[in-house]
């Protein structure tokens, strides 16, 4: 299938985005831009660094310094260029998740052949075809090109467009069994955003599965290699503000502490906007360990045969509840969806889950204006739209794991839906 027209008119449309009147709104709107990603802030941070000043002496820049450098770079030898980069990283991205989901496929291809004499026989009929399977690459690129969350955060020139594209080469790395380059690429993103460090865990399984080696061996080297890469991050960031880590605490330490409360998508500012200063330590604790710890483990145990679907929950989880979000993440994830099209007939919430995607993005723009600009509306409004935005996110994850499960019980058990004899219903607990 010839892709080329599909990445010239969604190359089009982003750079059509870029140049129209509507740019500056773009790229200033909460549900684009954040403190981390903001265009905006970047180019602040550039020029306190080009006039000899700390960028992150201050309260406005909170890219990483090698972020800062790269920028410096495009910003004062090809600044006429910037709109095209980001169009293009953005295809890039595209691109490495179509090839990353066609390696995930060969995947579930070689496992699905492997569990085939555990299948039962009325379920022989529900394992995914050849044709099926080839279709997946190209909804995943598609729905990644076409989504409007990735076509808003490439067009209001986000970070969280090179972010997308860090994320997309460490699983294409996995996925095709490239340890140094999965370790090396899920470094920078997490050097840059710190919450992608979930994946280490997803990535270690998926290249152990891959090489078919000895597991614990190559748990061991990926972790290893993760931690030497972000290291290396560490002491050049270092080295590029004259052996100062006081960078530090203006990068990681404004990710986990959330200084900032700008109202966006997620669910941190309004807590800690309302919240008595003396609990503000105890709920930054509580907050955090729900989006970097709380659910690794868990999933972990019960999804480890099944990588790449961990991958793409946690990824989910960590949008949701990270302190500083933005539709660029969830176009990201949902980009992935696709992966588990085979899933979709045991999902049971589809409906309300797409409904509650349209509703939301549309009341959150118009409640914002309500709030900000026409004084007849306040935060608990703005507020109400995004918490039923991450729960209508959290319902999709939950729907699909919950299927992943129904159609591993069908295959194995049959459709009869007994066991023993008995009728039997499966419960989520």
């Amino acid at each position: 299938m010839n892709l080329i027209p599909k990445y010239l008119v969604a190359c089009l449309g982003r750079y059509w985005l870029i140049h129209t009147d509507y740019w500056q709104t773009i790229s200033n709107r909460v549900e684009v831009a954040t403190p981390l990603n903001s265009w905006k802030r970047l180019i602040e941070g550039v020029y306190l660094y080009d006039h000899g000043i700390n960028p992150y002496e201050g309260d406005s820049f909170h890219e990483s310094p090698i972020m800062l450098i790269l920028f410096h770079f495009l910003l004062k030898k090809v600044p006429y260029l910037l709109p095209v980069i980001f169009v293009l990283l953005d295809a890039l991205t595209a691109h490495i998740l179509y090839k990353a989901s066609k390696s995930f496929i060969r995947i579930f291809k070689e496992s699905q052949e492997s569990g085939k004499g555990q299948i039962a026989e009325d379920s022989i009929t529900m394992l995914v075809t050849e044709s099926q399977l080839d279709e997946v690459p190209i909804y995943v690129l598609s729905m990644y090109l076409f989504n409007p969350y990735s076509f808003l955060n490439c067009a209001g020139m986000t970070t969280t467009v090179i972010q997308n594209l860090l994320l997309a080469v460490s699983l294409w790395g996995a996925a095709s069994g490239h340890r140094a380059l999965a370790c090396v690429f899920i470094a920078l993103a997490t050097h840059q955003a710190l919450y992608p460090i979930l994946l280490v865990v997803p990535i270690s399984i998926l290249l152990a599965n891959v090489n078919q080696g000895c597991n614990k061996c190559s748990y061991i080297r990926t972790l290893l290699g993760f931690v030497l890469c972000w290291g290396f991050c560490i002491f050049i960031s270092a080295f590029i503000m004259d052996g100062s880590y006081d960078y530090i605490y203006n990068t990681y330490g404004f990710i986990l502490t959330v200084p900032d409360l700008k109202p966006n998508i997620g669910l941190f500012w309004y807590f800690f906007t309302e919240m008595f200063e003396h609990f503000r330590l105890l709920f930054v604790c509580a907050f955090q360990i729900n989006a970097l710890a709380l659910y690794v483990v868990p999933l972990t145990l019960r999804f480890h045969k099944e990588p790449v679907l961990l991958a793409t929950v946690l990824i989910a989880l960590s949008t949701i509840f990270r302190s500083y979000p933005c539709v660029g993440d969830v176009g990201f994830y949902l980009a992935l969806l696709p992966l588990w099209k085979h899933l979709f007939s045991f999902m049971q919430q589809k409906f309300i889950v797409g409904c509650a995607f349209l509703i939301t993005s549309a009341l959150g723009p118009t409640v914002w204006h309500l709030w900000i600009y026409s004084g007849s509306a306040n935060a608990n409004f703005f507020f109400g739209v995004t918490l039923s935005f991450a729960t209508a996110q959290i319902f999709l994850i939950t729907d699909l794991l919950f299927a992943h499960i129904k159609r591993e019980f069908t295959l194995k058990n049959g459709s009869s839906r007994q066991v023993d004899g008995k009728p039997a219903k499966l419960v989520l607990r």
